[in-house]
């Protein structure tokens, strides 16, 4: 049998401020999991997303070190253009750091970019709506 993507894993140093950040983009985490080691949410298709804290890495991996810079990046769509803006803007207000304001990108999406907490890139983004040429 092949391998099968099923987690996705986020090394974290504050698990509550992480979890925080990714509620606020719309997983239902349990506010018990904020005082976890590891946590674990299932997204659409099965898929897995982890959360794991520093200590619990080292418990396996004792030299184990942050990277410096997030090494990840996730991307959650938006249901419209005007969403996006919004999410990003409640994101900002909320004191996490952007990395790029949403704008119009050439390949037809409206697209913004903020760091989680641990400096991962989550990319926000929904399609542009179709513009039809006057002719």
């Amino acid at each position: 049998m092949k391998p099968r993507l099923n987690v996705i894993a986020l090394v974290v140093s504050d698990m509550s401020r992480s979890l925080a950040f990714y509620r606020q983009l719309g997983l239902d985490i349990p506010a018990d999991a904020d005082s976890q080691p590891h946590v674990e949410f299932e997204l659409a298709g099965g898929i897995r997303l982890a959360w794991d804290d520093i200590a619990t890495i080292r418990t396996f991996d004792p030299g184990w070190e942050p990277p410096g810079h997030g090494q990840v990046g996730l991307a959650f769509e938006c249901a419209s253009p005007s969403d996006v803006d919004s999410a990003y803007q409640d994101l900002v207000d909320a004191g996490y750091k952007s990395h790029m304001a949403p704008w119009d990108a050439f390949w037809g999406q409206r697209y913004a970019v903020i760091n989680d907490p641990d400096g991962n890139g989550v990319d926000l983004y929904a399609p542009l709506p179709a513009i039809s040429a006057e002719t």
